[in-house]
């Protein structure tokens, strides 16, 4: 994989085309990866699983962002969120009824195919798939506490005391000639 990408970044620094790679073909690659499956899950469980629907606010948002975009293509994405957010506060609840009403029925249909899938899953499956998402979890919560122990300035680790002891010597060697350092 690195290769290709490596193959792609010259061609294009040299200002070659996929064609160019592809001239006896005839056929013109797009980009490297086209011929080459990535699969982003390497569990075929946890990738047959459906994802979560959208809930109503999201929803909501994804229609009104195509068209606050058509009437401002200059603006940015941050203004047109606020605006829709302040739509949706100000929306009444009976407009707000129908999304959540489409909200719950693809709720619905996604419980059916998460129990269905849950059915067909045998013992082992079931505890890999169980496994691998507890790992899934264990790494967001990482990532999540060292986010908020950045944010919060982390302390550093104690020196050690090969640490001490080179900025000691670092300061007597700083004065003094090559020979002595």
């Amino acid at each position: 994989m690195p290769l290709l990408r490596g193959v792609w970044g010259v061609l294009s620094a040299l200002g070659k085309s996929g064609a160019d790679l592809c001239a006896d073909c005839g056929s013109r690659l797009r980009s490297p990866f086209r011929f080459v499956y990535i699969p982003r899950w390497f569990s075929s469980t946890l990738s047959r699983y459906p994802k979560k629907p959208m809930t109503s606010y999201v929803r909501f948002s994804k229609e009104q962002l195509a068209i606050f975009k058509a009437q401002s293509p200059d603006a940015r994405n941050s203004e047109l969120i606020k605006k829709i957010a302040e739509l949706w506060r100000g929306l009444p609840d009976s407009e707000k009824k129908i999304y959540e009403d489409a909200y719950k029925a693809d709720w619905q249909a996604y419980k059916e195919e998460l129990n269905r899938i849950q059915e067909q899953l045998t013992p082992s499956q079931r505890v890999s798939l169980e496994r691998e998402m507890l790992q899934k979890r264990l790494k967001k919560k990482a990532i999540i506490k060292k986010r908020e122990l950045t944010l919060l300035g982390k302390p550093k680790r104690p020196r050690s005391a090969y640490n001490i002891f080179m900025s000691e010597c670092f300061q007597e060697a700083k004065d003094g000639t090559s020979q002595v350092k």
